[in-house]
């Protein structure tokens, strides 16, 4: 065969996992904020920053987890017996996030309890999904083609850590993004809790970065055997780049170039953990061919997918365009 189909749909997973994490990764960091805003006003304007793009960023979402389905049953088969606790509370946390938005808008008497829906289901989504990445990490226990681990094996102090460096982390791209879309008082408390975050998320990345590698030996093998280890140096010397970059540009007073380096921070991190996995799926033991479904299938989704993925991407950054520039706190969302 002329394309190796389970590895083409195994990077349109990676992509459509990556795209939903630095475009919800920045919403869902508003919501992690939100607490700290000083004002109704300050509250209007994080809202408002992301209403035009929170539920359009939540379309990867979906083609991840839907593709996984289609193009590798085995590995969904797996992951979600292995992972039903965080997998269900973070699609909890995110409908009831997205119902407190809107009915944030809609009411006076129950608004901070929605305000509160909000940050709590903004806060609880990320941590749900670091420890689902954590679990993953640190391995699924399979015997016989099936999940043979227990209930609880998605609870660790190593998936807590990562946890919370998903929330650390998106609260940075909230930060960044909103030094971005606001100006003034708003805008310098962002700044300010950038540089703080900014501080956190890398120190947290760098402590699961060492502790990776000794959750499972072929992980070691992979970033420090020769001449493996000399490819692999790319991502922390990228790392090291990127870190200057986001406290520049922080001190100096940028306003888009902390975001575009808190997004790459989060895309290098992302190449990292492709690297740890490849070419399992579900680490440490299924690989991308042993889960994918049969050629006819793989062949069949691919060209609706090659049609519809361009599609969502024309329409994303249309959106992201035609509300570009700062939030005008005269204007609301409802």
């Amino acid at each position: 065969m002329l394309f190796d189909l389970p590895f083409i749909w195994a990077g349109i997973i990676a992509f459509a996992v990556l795209t939903y994490v630095i475009l919800d990764g920045f919403d869902l960091g508003v919501g992690i904020l939100f607490p700290f805003a000083k004002s109704e006003q300050d509250k209007d304007l994080m809202m408002n920053s992301i209403a035009p793009v929170w539920d359009g960023n939540e379309t990867w979402l979906i083609l991840g987890g839907g593709g996984l389905l289609a193009v590798f049953p085995l590995a969904y088969a797996i992951i979600l017996p292995a992972l039903y606790m965080p997998i269900i509370t973070m699609l909890l946390a995110l409908i009831f996030r997205g119902v407190a938005f809107e009915y944030r808008g809609r009411t006076k008497r129950w608004k901070p309890v929605w305000e509160v829906g909000f940050a709590a289901g903004s806060a609880i989504a990320a941590m749900m999904q670091g420890i689902t990445l954590g679990a993953l990490v640190q391995g699924i226990t399979v015997v016989d083609r099936a999940y043979a681990g227990g209930w609880w094996d998605w609870l660790s102090p190593f998936t807590v850590l990562t946890g919370l460096s998903v929330v650390a982390g998106y609260a940075l791209l909230g930060s960044t993004w909103l030094i971005l879309k606001t100006e003034g008082a708003l805008q310098q408390m962002m700044r300010d809790k950038a540089t703080m975050l900014g501080m956190i998320t890398l120190a947290a990345i760098g402590t699961v970065s060492v502790l990776t590698p000794f959750q499972d030996p072929v992980y070691f093998q992979r970033w420090f055997n020769l001449p493996g280890s000399l490819y692999t140096m790319v991502v922390p010397l990228a790392m090291m780049a990127l870190t200057w970059l986001l406290f520049s540009s922080l001190k100096a007073g940028h306003e888009a170039r902390p975001f575009i380096a808190s997004l790459l921070i989060f895309v290098v991190s992302f190449v990292g953990v492709g690297i740890s996995f490849y070419p399992n799926i579900v680490p440490p033991s299924v690989s991308i061919w042993e889960a994918a479904a049969p050629d006819s299938s793989l062949r069949f989704t691919l060209y609706g997918t090659l049609a519809l993925v361009p599609l969502i991407l024309g329409y994303t950054g249309y959106a992201y365009w035609v509300f570009r520039g700062k939030v005008n706190p005269d204007e609301g969302y409802h």
